[in-house]
């Protein structure tokens, strides 16, 4: 049930060498020595160093790593074989690629001034030696190689990662850890050991017998469905195996029986077995032919049959982080930026997933540097933010997106879409799953809706569903077909439909079922025969049955009772009760029926019920073969006691007849009742989605108020801290200041100011002139006015009532935008200025009197 957009796994050869892909940048030759100093001279590893050098110098790595390693150490040249218990170095200004082991060389390629040189190579690894691949990330800034260790996990490889401490630079190994790419977080020189270890329990479990494996995985797997509510059986048991191994190499355990031990004693091993089954690693614009092909046909199709303007809804399961729905999003801003006339297009997408921090992960819209190398400069531009940690969706493009947790095996889907993408999923289900999902598929698109599927899947035997569109890949259209044809696939309604007749079974008809039918034929009759439900319809045909059977007047009608010519269908009634009744085979013989020319024929009549495995199991078989015609029919008995019973015969034939036709009426009755039960079900799933767009909506709507709450406190905060400014500040210059508004009310005061009006806190907002005061200053009021009007400041200097001196300044308060909005009055204490005035005017007059200087 996993719900993760990841790639198919490539067959590895049994004889490939197993090869360590060691990823540095600065600060990284100390680690690649240390950790080349711990591998045994007889390793059965090849290990491939690369390190991001200067390509202005001559590389001196491979004569520096040789000091610390018995095994030879060589500079990659193109086209070079691997072999094991070497060391090869990456020369410098080259990318290196792998495959069928041998290294090349290109020219480097730069992503926006970046070097994704470990990406590069950890990706090409991963598909060429699978589950014996190794990535260890060592010390170097940036983020290069973390995108490559997913691809590694994906595969099923081992992946490694510096402690952040221990290295010099921790940027790039703290990156792989933090996102979840790193199995195992170590000391370079802890990691050789633990790589062995990992490659000798893989070997160890290639040896254990077949029926023991298969008997400690089904425990496993019913202990994961008991402990996380998910069914992984229907999976591929090559990707359960291969998830679960690496677990095990992790723990180092020899056998499944120990690791389901181990699952047992420890609850979190559960769940993260749990999560290892849903690794997703994609991309955006996997495929990127695929999303040109969408762009350029498959949506501008889809809008130009709306030409008006149309709100479309969108569902991508398996979503994992959230790249493929935003891929999705971008594609369709720009097919309805080329569509003329303008019409107003809107695009729900609902991206959901199984792994709920995927879903967390997608929901935050942030992706780190590295998704440069598949989106395109002008893209980054438009639809991305730049910050510290990487890019972040812009708004518009993250509102088109819902993200929902949701099991798309277990969980109604949405329905009503006009475009399902499903990329990379289904190969890894087992066909039984797939033939499930498809008609789900189906059922959940509107007439004419389009679906995605990746490179390796395909709508299998539905052709009668989906239609390839003409000249593209991978996007298929839907088809017309009957809602009959589908309930039988729909999960919800499995054991809540009652069986409908011919059609709720025929899907199944040209696979396991026609196989036993005819099987069962071939061992038991040759003749024409047909194959029976146990309300008579008509499941299966073989041979040619034209001569006792004819197709019905009015509506179609495969029943068998209605289907059956007069003369044998009393007959066959009774025949196929006891056949019901009674085991073994039913038969009559010497039957006379009449063809469609009126012609006698004789027949024999047998019929069984079936109990041969779970599909036949409760059918009827009925067989017709021809019979010798006898020599002679007696005829009709004179006798009148005779004449009568065939007249009553006759007559209860007839009433038969009208019961069966109540009976037939009354199913065709049920029959509509039943489709209307469905259509109503079909409303009440729209309902249920819209509620749950709803949910979204407003728990999208909470984040944004819970983040302007944030903003808000951030500014209070701001403020108070700036307001603790101003008023040390003011108090610090031991001014006594008042803050009046345009009508003369306080604002604000320091505390030098309450020495001279008898202020109090409460008298903020009161009028100045209602405040006691000590000045002699009874024009204030007239001077604050003048102010006011003039614009120009007026500074007196002003005695109190105690005998102390002001310098009163009135000013006009300018604010930010520069308007007036009130007054400043400042009040400067010069009372020993004035005393000294006074001393010196004393000291003058003495002087004067007496006629000397002083």
């Amino acid at each position: 049930m996993t719900t993760s957009n990841i790639a198919a796994p490539s067959p590895v050869s049994p004889d490939a060498i197993p090869v360590v892909g060691i990823g540095a940048s600065a600060g990284g030759l100390e680690p690649i020595c240390d950790l080349l100093a711990a591998v045994p001279p007889d390793s059965p590893f090849a290990y491939v160093v690369v390190q991001h050098l200067d390509p202005q110098h001559t590389g001196m790595l491979p004569e520096l790593l040789q000091r610390v390693t018995a095994m030879p150490v060589l500079q990659v040249a193109d086209g070079m074989q691997v072999q094991a218990g070497s060391v090869y170095v990456i020369p410098p200004d080259r990318d290196l690629g792998y495959s069928q082991g041998t290294l090349h060389l290109a020219h480097r390629q730069r992503v926006l001034g970046q070097r994704l040189s470990i990406d590069h190579f950890f990706g090409e690894l991963a598909v060429a030696c699978g589950s014996l691949a190794t990535g260890v990330v060592l010390s170097g800034m940036g983020s290069d190689g973390s995108a490559g260790l997913r691809a590694i996990q994906e595969r099923g490889g081992l992946t490694l990662a510096q402690q952040p401490g221990s290295a010099r630079f921790a940027a790039m190994p703290q990156s792989a850890i933090d996102s979840g790419s790193a199995d195992l977080v170590a000391l370079p020189g802890e990691m050789p050991a633990l790589i062995a270890s990992r490659l000798a329990n893989q070997q160890a479990l290639r040896v254990v017998p077949g029926a023991q494996r298969r008997n400690a995985l089904n425990e496993l797997l019913q202990f994961l469905l008991a402990r996380t509510g998910n069914d992984f059986s229907d999976y591929k048991m090559n990707t359960v195996m291969r998830r679960i191994e690496r677990r095990m190499a992790l723990h180092q355990c020899a056998s499944l029986d120990s690791y389901v031990r181990l699952l047992h004693d420890n609850p979190g091993e559960v769940q993260l077995l749990f999560k290892e089954m849903l690794i997703g690693v994609t991309n955006f614009f996997r495929d990127q032919k695929v999303w040109e092909q969408l762009k350029t046909v498959g949506l501008p199709q889809l809008l130009a049959a709306h030409p008006d303007g149309a709100a479309f809804k969108a569902w991508v399961p398996a979503c994992s982080t959230g790249e493929e729905a935003y891929s999705l999003a971008i594609v369709f801003s720009e097919a309805v930026e080329h569509v003329s006339p303008r019409a107003k297009y809107t695009l729900q997408i609902f991206a959901t997933d199984l792994d709920p921090d995927a879903i967390d992960r997608a929901r935050n819209g942030q992706f780190a540097r590295s998704i440069e190398a598949d989106v395109s400069p002008e893209r980054l531009q438009r639809f991305f933010v730049a910050d510290e940690q990487g890019y972040r969706v812009r708004k518009e493009l993250r509102n088109m997106i819902i993200f929902a947790q949701q099991n798309i095996i277990s969980d109604p889907p949405f329905t009503k879409l006009d475009l399902l993408s499903c990329r990379n999923l289904l190969i890894y289900f087992s066909a039984k799953l797939q033939q499930r999902l498809i008609p789900l598929f189906h059922y959940a698109l509107k007439r004419e809706g389009l679906l995605l599927l990746g490179s390796a899947d395909t709508p299998g035997q539905f052709t009668e569903l989906f239609a390839p569109m003409p000249g593209v890949s991978r996007i298929y259209q839907r088809l017309d077909a009957s809602t009959h044809r589908l309930v039988h696939y729909f999960p919800t309604r499995v054991a809540a439909v009652a069986p409908i007749p011919n059609e709720g079974r025929s899907a199944s008809m040209n696979g396991n079922l026609q196989s036993q039918v005819e099987q069962l034929l071939l061992k038991k009759h040759t003749p024409a025969a047909v194959l029976l439900n146990h309300d008579g319809d008509i499941l299966y045909i073989h041979g040619r049955t034209g001569v006792y059977l004819e197709p019905a007047a009015g509506k179609a009608n495969w029943n068998i009772h209605a289907m059956a010519r007069d003369s044998l269908r009393y007959e066959l009634d009774d025949l196929l009760q006891r056949a019901v009744r009674e085991d073994g085979l039913q038969v009559l013989r010497g039957l006379v029926v009449k063809d469609g020319a009126g012609q006698e024929l004789a027949v024999d009549l047998s019929a069984e019920r079936l109990g041969e495995g779970e599909v036949l199991d409760g059918m009827v078989l009925v067989t017709f073969a021809s019979a010798p015609r006898p020599a002679g029919r007696r005829s009709r008995s004179a006798n009148p006691r005779v004449a009568e019973l065939e007249q009553q015969l006759a007559q209860a034939r007839l009433e038969i007849q009208s019961v069966r036709d109540e009976m037939q009426t009354s199913r065709e009755e049920l029959r509509s009742a039943n489709e209307e039960l469905q259509s109503t079900n079909e409303e009440l799933q729209s309902t249920n989605e819209e509620l749950t767009t709803s949910k979204e909506e407003m728990q999208s709507l909470n984040e944004e108020l819970y983040t302007v709450n944030a903003e808000l406190q951030s500014k209070v905060d701001d403020l108070s801290l700036v307001n603790s400014d101003m008023k040390n500040l003011l108090n610090s210059t031991d001014i006594a200041t008042i803050f009046l508004d345009n009508v003369l009310r306080i604002r604000r005061f320091t505390t030098q100011a309450a020495q001279i009006y008898k202020l109090i806190a409460s008298d903020v907002q009161r009028p100045l002139s209602d405040i006691a005061n000590d000045l002699v200053y009874p024009e204030l009021e007239d001077d604050a006015n003048e102010v006011l009007r003039s614009l120009v400041y007026c500074e007196k200097q002003i005695p109190t009532r105690n005998g102390r001196w002001f310098t009163v300044r009135i000013m006009p308060y300018r604010t930010l935008d520069n308007v007036i909005d009130g007054l400043v009055l400042t009040f400067v204490n010069i009372t020993g200025a004035k005393e000294l005035e006074s001393r010196l005017r004393a000291l003058s007059k003495a002087a004067g009197d007496s006629g000397g200087v002083p």
